[in-house]
Parts: structure tokens; sequence; C-alpha cells
């Protein structure tokens, strides 16, 4: 039989109820979270980061906020080992009823001046066009050579001097001659902006023979050997001789100062390039081509439709209207077969 209740554990338990009505229900910066919200957000994480038995987790004081109706808590979490994770940060609600992540991102720069195109030759319109392409390019790459043979006319063709474009250095390192290209066409740079696009167009078009023994095609083959239809072999040696010469003949071609172009060849200072490399790296560029149109990146050679999609909706965003709706062009219909001829009659 349960016993009655004593008159002493009947007011505690009246206290206790009443503790219980007046305890702190709501957050306040400054302080540390009340226990039955610590407990709330403890249990939440624990499921969300489905962390093993062991693990802990550590909740700092509510701290001011740039969300109104919230404040900020650090988190922090603690495996079995003892490693601890770094502070993250979580939104709660004054109420203590909601909890949040929120990330704060800076808008107000133009996205266009994400990088840089001082100082490069840039082709199209001028530096004041609506449309800024900065393309991240690597002249021994095939990808690279398709999209700047789709990129060219087709984009100037279509929008005239509203597009502005530049390119920056990323050769690859399994590219051999990648860098001497870069180096060599930006000394032509230096002198001539005409001469470096000249160059440049050269070098994507004909990438796959610099390397090459140009004699190699005149030498008969022996029929017998496996190599008769390989392609010549390819030499960095070779490939750096060829890209020297065709700097210096656009150079001569473009009247520049003959002797201070040899000089900066002879040099084969990376500086420049390697600084490029590092402004990519930081932008996540890890491939070629990459481009950014008004700082919005685009990787790889994808369809010459997409990147005007892209171009034309930076373009809305200036306040400029673009062209009509592109449509691409109907391949020709393949020739009719033609019918077959009546078998002769005996």
């Amino acid at each position: 039989m349960d016993s009655v209740p004593t008159f002493r554990s009947i007011s505690l338990l009246i206290l206790a109820a009443a503790l219980g009505c007046h305890a702190q229900t709501t957050v306040v910066t400054g302080s540390p979270l009340p226990p039955s919200i610590a407990h709330r957000v403890d249990v939440l994480l624990r499921q969300k980061a489905s962390l093993p038995p062991g693990a802990t987790i550590s909740i700092g004081p509510a701290t001011p906020s740039d969300v109104p109706g919230f404040s900020t808590i650090q988190v922090t979490f603690t495996n079995i080992e003892g490693q601890t994770s770094k502070p993250v940060s979580f939104l709660v609600s004054a109420d203590g009823k909601t909890v949040a992540q929120f990330t704060k991102y800076d808008i107000s720069a133009d996205p266009r001046a994400l990088v840089s195109a001082d100082g490069r030759p840039a082709r199209g319109g001028p530096a004041t066009a609506p449309v800024l392409i900065v393309g991240f390019d690597d002249l021994e790459c095939p990808y690279c050579a398709r999209l700047h043979e789709s990129i060219f006319p087709a984009i100037t063709h279509r929008y005239g001097d509203k597009v502005r474009i530049v390119y920056k250095d990323f050769p690859l390192d399994q590219h051999p001659w990648a860098m001497r290209a870069a180096v060599d066409v930006n000394c032509l740079a230096a002198q001539s902006p005409t001469g470096y696009w000249n160059l440049v167009d050269y070098i994507h078009i004909h990438a796959s023979d610099i390397g090459a023994d140009p004699t190699a095609k005149d030498k008969p083959s022996d029929p017998k050997s496996e190599k008769a239809d390989a392609p010549p072999d390819k030499t960095l040696e070779r490939a750096n001789a060829q890209l020297d010469k065709l700097t210096r003949e656009q150079g001569n071609l473009q009247h520049t100062d003959a002797p201070k172009l040899d000089a900066c060849i002879a040099k084969q200072d990376t500086s420049s390039i390697e600084e490029s490399k590092k402004i990519a790296t930081a932008l996540s560029v890890d491939s070629t081509p990459s481009l950014f149109i008004n700082g919005d990146k685009v990787d790889g050679a994808v369809p010459i439709e997409f990147i005007f999609q892209v171009i034309d909706e930076a373009l809305r965003s200036e306040n400029v209207t673009p062209p009509p709706p592109y449509v691409a062009p109907v391949a020709p219909a393949p020739p009719a077969a033609a019918a077959p001829k009546p078998s002769p009659t005996k």
C-alpha cells in the first residue's frame, strides 16, 4: 500500500513545480543556453551528425548574430579518441525553438572584378564592354584548342563590342611544352597584343604538330615496320625550338624590337605565369579550359550554346538586351541513296 506523502514532501513538490514554471526557457545573449535548450540542441546535432557513442558536444554561450531574433552559438565536437573539431557556428532563436546554420557572403563587389584582366591583351569590345570573359588557357591543351576554335569568331560575330575577352595562363604540369609556349607568347604580348593573339591562334590550331620532325613526312617509311603508320616522334627540345621560332617570326611581322624579344625568350622568366597559376588555384581552377564570364565560372569545352546562355544572362544583369535567342544551324541532310538499278531481263 502506498504511503501518504508527508507535509514536507508535498511542500518540496510544490517548490519544484514553481521552479520549473519560472526556470529560464529563453536564450539570453551573453549567457549559456538554458539546460533544457542545450539538451535539445545536443540531441538534434548528435542525430544530424550521426555521432557514435562516447562522442561529446560542447556548446558555447549565446553571442550576438546578424540575424534578428537569433543568437550565435559555437559548437565543437569531440570524438572518442579525444580529437576536437574546429568550432561550428549555429543560430538559435530567442525562444529556443529553432536552430539553424547561416553563411554570410559579401556580394557588394562587382563579380566581373573577381578575376582581373589588367595588363592582358584583349579581343572584342573595349574595357567598358558590359561582359568580360577571362579564360585560363593552356596552349598544349586539346580541349582549350577546341573551345578556342569555336569561341572565335562565334562570340564576336554574335555580340560585337559587347564582350571583351582576355586569356590568363594556366599551363598544366602534364603538358611538357605548355610553360614554354606561355612564356613565349607573353614575351610577344609585351610588345604586340596583335602578335600575341596571332600566335595564340596559330599554336592552338597547330598544337598537334609542335615537337614533331617536319621532315618526317618526306622520309620513306619501312612498310615492314610496326611504326610505319604512327605519327612522327616528338621531342621537347624540338617543340621548344619551334615555339621560339614561331614567336620570332610573328614578332618580325609585327615589327617588334627583335633584340628585346630575343632576350625575353632566352630568359624564360616564368614568374608571371606562376602568379597566374596561383590566382587560378585560389579560384578553384584545376583544369583547362576555365572561363569566368562576368565572374560566373564555366569549366571545360562546353557547347557554344551554353556559353551564349551565360553571356545573355550577364548582359541582362547589366541592363543590356541580348541578341535574339540563338538557333543552332541544322546539319545538312545526308544525300539520298541512289535507287537500285533494275536487274537485266533475260
